[in-house]
């Protein structure tokens, strides 16, 4: 075994190129949720009537909107939503599928089949238009469309949850416990579920990035954060009537949408590696 793999995880994470480049994006990224606010020169809300639509300067570094607001200020603050909302969304679905899955892959049988036709019935529908239906029925707001983007995530994760699991309960420490008379409960918690962590925590790091742009996509459409929030997704629908004559509207929140993405994807393969040596190059 190469020195690559030695030590922890970490050491791990941390020696792999495309791990470190997605350690440092999201060490930036939790810093800007922390102090955002903090950093943010100016009330994201504040008018500046007389420096409407500006351009990047020393007073305004990326410029000004259609109502005079600071965009770095805006981007700063929205930060926060923006990224916890993707953190949000793809905990409940992680939690919601991994039990799911885990319960259905333990149990099999029948009641495996039900579970896993339904699953599949929802994964046939594409998570943007699930979320979309959804937040139709439950109303536009923040709220909602962490609860839609989670739902639409479930199936996916539930059946990462039982392929694992299926490979889990026929391992020789699952029949020693079963052997001894332990309690499904006992089976599932102690000796399944810390074996199943590793791949669902590894499948999360990664759909973190695909809720952050699912939920600026709803805003976007008008079905997420509603005016005058700071969101990312609302930033970019609000300039999209100036895109042409002041592009940097649209293009300093498009950046740190697609900057965060990148560094959740780009983190979610070093820890694949990191927990799975054997598959690093």
């Amino acid at each position: 075994m190469t020195d690559r793999f030695r030590g922890s995880w970490l050491e791990r994470l941390l020696t792999n190129p495309l791990g470190l480049a997605g350690t440092v994006i999201l060490l930036v990224a939790a810093a800007q949720v922390a102090l955002g606010p903090a950093l943010a020169p100016y009330d994201p809300l504040e008018f500046h009537p007389r420096n409407r639509l500006e351009g990047p300067s020393l007073a305004f570094w990326f410029g000004t909107d259609q109502f005079g607001r600071d965009v770095f200020s805006r981007v700063m603050v929205g930060a926060r939503s923006t990224i916890l909302f993707g953190v949000v969304a793809t905990v409940l679905s992680t939690a919601a599928g991994s039990l799911v899955g885990i319960v259905s892959g333990y149990v099999g049988g029948r009641i495996d089949d039900v579970i896993m036709r339904a699953t599949d019935s929802f994964m046939a529908i594409p998570n943007l238009l699930l979320a979309m239906l959804i937040i139709t029925v439950l109303g536009p707001s923040t709220t909602n469309a962490v609860l839609a983007v989670a739902v639409s995530f479930t199936p996916s994760m539930a059946r990462i949850a039982r392929s694992v699991t299926l490979s889990v309960r026929t391992r020789d420490f699952v029949h020693a416990a079963v052997a001894r008379g332990e309690g499904a409960a006992y089976i599932v918690l102690r000796e399944i579920l810390p074996n199943v962590v590793a791949p669902v925590v590894i499948e999360s790091s990664i759909r973190i990035a695909f809720a952050i742009m699912i939920g600026a996509t709803l805003s976007f459409l008008g079905l997420g954060a509603q005016p005058p929030a700071s969101d990312w997704g609302l930033m970019v629908s609000e300039a999209r009537s100036f895109m042409f004559r002041n592009p940097w509207l649209v293009v300093w929140p498009s950046l740190a949408i697609g900057s965060v993405a990148i560094g959740f994807n780009l983190f979610g393969d070093g820890l694949r590696d990191a927990l799975n040596p054997r598959v690093g190059r």
